[in-house]
């Protein structure tokens, strides 16, 4: 099971096995992750689960689509490296993913 590792804006870390399939925001929202907070339940439709992936990990969490680009125009500090985590698929390859909590969602 991949290990995801979400770091909050204060520097806490939480290291979580989540399962392949899942979501990084489900992974984040079924282990109680402080930081991330789904409003819409993964569909793609707030950025309240807006994360920034660890550059090192960029190219094989993919690139955002236009709806996600749509969405994270809600969100504050969006960087190069910003996703919304409800879009980003679990597999075996993201395996040590990192990924960092702006301050604030929405």
């Amino acid at each position: 099971m991949p290990k995801i590792t979400y770091i909050e804006f204060n520097g806490n870390e939480h290291e979580i096995d989540v399962p392949n399939g899942l979501s990084v925001m489900e992974g984040a929202v079924r282990n109680l992750v402080p930081g991330i907070d789904a409003d819409c339940g993964g569909a793609c439709a707030c950025a309240t689960c807006h994360v920034y992936v660890d550059p090192a990990w960029t190219d094989k969490t993919g690139s955002r689509e236009a709806m996600e680009d749509s969405m994270l125009d809600f969100a504050e500090g969006v960087e190069e490296n910003s996703r919304l985590s409800c879009q980003i698929k679990v597999t075996d390859e993201l395996d040590g993913l990192v990924v960092r909590m702006p301050e604030h969602q929405g």
